[in-house]
């Protein structure tokens, strides 16, 4: 029945849009084309946040919705009147395809190349294997050190693929626990919280971070290393943070563990390439602007080198989550069309934002988007909000101060990832939430404080990173 509603409310409402006179809707100057797009967000909306269909298919939906309707390649008798006053500006069909083979697109697909192969040669869990031991027997020590492996690795692994490696490793730990002993419901929740901290250390982390470098360009352009520079740090202090709540909340009973993990790394030929090439890759990453490498280009050097060396074969590349892809490059043309016909600016000057105080807008663009992602996809969220919080970025002179656009996209894709408080805000929360070790109401009693330590925590990085003139 949800879905039925959700799927009925999903049309209806875009119709109704359609339908309605432009005057009718309060927002000023809109055209006929944006009424279009205008529709076609409403879908988004809400086929995204209510899943009446896969929200990658969604994507797909709102890709071909733009081309009959709002392109220049559109059903005839919607760009008849194309020219007259009133119309609107056409997107070129060529910009919406562009969004296949956004730049985006294929640092992300170069971050699931470098998974794919770590995982089929065992680097992931011969390096967690080598990393984790040093923390010893103690529960909370060993607890930290399982959170900052999975944190290292989702910054360049998907947070999804960490969560379920990290899981499988410590299931071993988990059944040393007393079935009433604290530790195993921190020991669980320590994955997820982790992996969802650690995707923000990279501009290929997490989904969100890959919407807003689409943003992140020209004059506010960020490269790999930079970003890290101030992510990072962020990570490991709220990193912290949440090993001390969990601790606090579940302190473990039991007072020695032994956590073995059994492996021994790879030495043929191919496991080798994958070593070379994913540590290659890495410090390109971050050092390549040096020797004039965007992390685009750099991103083609796994891919190049795996499926030329048949490293990452065809069968390995259809289990490959091209699902994210396809849903991120609804995302991107969802922007293009904002952008290019002109609605996100009118959505912004529709809002009186000049009667708020720049902090304000700030916190209210971040906590709106912590809300949103709570209850969807964190990519979904981004790929709705970013494009409007970019124009009004650029819009606001307020902001000038603060950072300006650079400044709130960052603030609010941060905002997106701090979606810790249910199973189901993110795939980490849901594998972890699965393996029965805790319930709803622990996920939220830790979220809540580790939400709001991370929420305060974006406003004493932006301060920051103006002291230091991050943002010119």
């Amino acid at each position: 029945m949800k879905k039925i509603l959700s799927l009925f409310f999903g049309i209806a409402v875009p119709c109704l849009i359609l339908l309605l006179p432009l005057d009718v809707i309060p927002i000023d100057g809109i055209t006929i084309v944006e009424r279009r797009l205008l529709a076609i967000f409403a879908f988004a909306i809400i086929f995204w946040i209510f899943e009446p269909i896969p929200v990658f298919a969604a994507s797909v939906c709102i890709i071909f919705l733009e081309m009959v309707m709002v392109s220049d390649g559109a059903l005839i008798w919607l760009r008849s009147r194309a020219g007259a006053e009133g119309f609107g500006t056409l997107i070129p069909h060529t910009d919406i395809f562009h969004t296949f083979a956004s730049p985006i697109i294929l640092l992300f697909l170069g971050g699931f190349f470098l998974a794919a192969a770590a995982t089929k040669y065992k680097l992931d869990i011969n390096l967690a294997r080598v990393l984790i031991k040093p923390f010893g027997r103690k529960p909370a020590m060993v607890m930290l050190g399982v959170m900052i492996i999975t944190a290292l690795f989702s910054m360049f692994m998907s947070n999804t693929a960490t969560t379920a490696m990290m899981l499988a490793i410590i299931a071993p730990v988990l059944a040393l626990f007393d079935s009433d002993d604290p530790g195993k419901i921190a020991m669980a929740m320590a994955v997820p919280f982790a992996a969802n901290i650690g995707g923000l250390g990279t501009p290929i982390g997490t989904p969100p971070n890959v919407v807003a470098m689409k943003y992140l360009t020209g004059d506010m352009a960020v490269s790999f290393g930079g970003w890290m520079a101030f992510a990072v740090p962020y990570v490991i202090v709220l990193l912290i943070f949440a090993w001390l709540v969990l601790l606090s909340f579940y302190r473990p009973a039991v007072r020695e563990i032994n956590l073995e993990i059994q492996g021994q790394f790879m030495k043929t030929p191919k496991a080798v390439a994958v070593y070379i090439t994913f540590a290659a890759t890495i410090l390109l990453w971050l050092f390549g602007s040096r020797i004039g490498l965007n992390s685009y280009i750099v991103a083609m050097i796994p891919i190049t080198v795996f499926t030329a060396g048949g490293i990452i074969t065809a069968s390995d590349m259809k289990k490959m989550p091209w699902d994210v892809l396809w849903l991120l490059s609804g995302g991107i043309a969802l922007g293009v069309g904002l952008d290019k016909t002109g609605l996100s600016q009118h959505l912004i000057e529709s809002i009186p934002f000049d009667q708020f105080t720049p902090w304000t807008i700030v916190a209210v663009s971040v906590l709106f988007a912590m809300v949103m992602a709570t209850f969807m996809s964190n990519t979904a969220t981004a790929n709705l909000i970013l494009p409007i919080i970019a124009v009004l970025g650029a819009s606001l002179v307020s902001l000038e101060g603060l950072g300006g656009a650079k400044m709130i996209i960052i603030a609010t894709t941060f905002g997106c990832s701090l979606a810790m408080l249910l199973p189901v805000s993110t795939p980490p929360n849901a594998l972890a939430y699965a393996t029965d070790f805790f319930r709803t109401k622990h996920m939220i009693k830790v979220g809540i404080v580790v939400d709001m330590l991370g929420y305060a925590m974006i406003f004493c990085l932006i301060f920051a990173l103006n002291r230091f003139g991050f943002f010119g």
